[in-house]
């Protein structure tokens, strides 16, 4: 599947692209494999200074993973059109020696078919489709492994998900995915609870599906893509229809800027408020570096709704074709809260923005 512009140029500026660094173990007869990964460490701190309840917590720095892995593809040509294909991939712990063999989550595990003509068929554990089409000229920052602001890889995806996607029809290329939440097995009455004890659905509800699809449009520096996620209750959503608008333009060879929109509606329902999201962004890439700095602004609905203005930088350096270091900063721009502070009297004002809760990420990354 096509990057966006402005990934490949973040990507050409790291020479980061797993598929650019995989190693070929097999090529023959049409059927290839190939290992890839990389081993990524790091730096963090900062970040909020309070938890969902109020209460100060320490936010200093810590050694930390960065999000390594491990991964398989796998194709073998059926015929002149018709291609059959698999994935794997594991993330690991590269910073702590644990006792569970260091692999901590199956990431991709999935399985399909692709044709010239008629698109491609995949079934299984993969990314959001609306992340891989819509939202992906936002997906260049390494501290969110995600899309930062807007709905990231695994929104209603990662899991028991079938999808398909057009091929290139003069630019445009059409998605649709079907995410299947099962109550098989459960009893055939009383609350549905997630591992925290929250209600997540009943039997009664029956087993959901989440719909996501839309459009993407790609022609020479310009990229575009509009598209929706039922974004159910099941999956951690609010219930609500999300949609988004968002695009990319290559102004020059050194030099992309983005813009989008997402947002969902409001609902008492399920988890998180209803949001309107307006995103500006762009890279600069010169010889082995690259920077990349984007805006948000953020207007949530709801009881515990905040109109806030998130911002992100980053700076990376290619040391080597596999090997590069990188600085992240981001800046969510939370509200002032009133918290109760050495056992006082009353709740005193705290300003969360107050610039000492500025997350920041540095570390480096080996990539085979």
């Amino acid at each position: 599947m096509k990057k966006t512009l402005l990934a490949t140029a973040v990507i050409g500026a790291l020479g980061a692209s797993a598929a650019a660094q995989a190693a070929t173990v097999y090529d023959q007869d049409g059927t290839r494999l190939d290992v890839y990964g990389r081993i990524a460490m790091g730096i963090e701190g900062g970040g909020p200074e309070f938890n969902s309840d109020n209460e100060a917590i320490d936010n200093g720095p810590e050694f930390v993973d960065v999000f390594s892995r491990l991964g398989l593809r796998m194709s073998q040509e059926v015929t002149s059109d018709l291609t059959a294909f698999g994935r794997l991939e594991w993330r690991f712990d590269g910073d702590e020696n644990t006792t569970d063999g260091g692999f901590n989550e199956l990431r991709q595990s999935y399985l399909g078919l692709q044709s010239k003509q008629y698109g491609t068929f995949q079934a299984g554990n993969f990314d959001s489709f609306y992340s891989q089409f819509v939202s992906q000229p936002f997906d260049v920052y390494i501290f969110a492994d995600s899309d930062l602001e807007f709905a990231g890889h695994s929104k209603q995806s990662r899991g028991d998900s079938i999808g398909y996607y057009t091929p290139d029809l003069q630019g445009f290329t059409a998605f649709l995915q079907l995410k299947y939440y099962s109550e098989r097995g459960l009893k055939e009455t009383g609350p549905r609870l997630n591992t925290d004890g929250n209600v997540v659905g009943t039997s009664e509800e029956g087993s959901v599906i989440a719909p996501q699809g839309g459009v993407r449009y790609q022609q020479g520096p310009f990229t575009v893509g509009l598209g929706f996620v039922e974004d159910v209750v099941r999956g951690g959503g609010n219930g609500e229809m999300l949609g988004g608008l968002i695009g990319s333009y290559d102004v020059n060879d050194q030099f992309s800027v983005r813009l989008g929109y997402e947002g969902r509606e409001h609902s008492d329902e399920g988890f998180g408020n209803g949001y309107d999201k307006v995103g500006l962004g762009g890279t600069y890439t010169t010889g082995p570096w690259a920077f990349t700095a984007d805006i948000y602004d953020v207007s949530e609905d709801g009881a515990d709704g905040d109109d806030r203005t998130a911002w992100a930088l980053g700076s990376y350096y290619r040391v080597s074709s596999n090997f590069d270091v990188f600085l992240e900063l981001n800046q969510r721009d939370q509200q002032s809260i009133d918290v109760t502070i050495g056992g006082g009297d009353g709740p005193v004002s705290v300003e969360r923005a107050d610039g000492d809760d500025i997350y920041y990420l540095t570390g480096a990354r080996y990539h085979f």
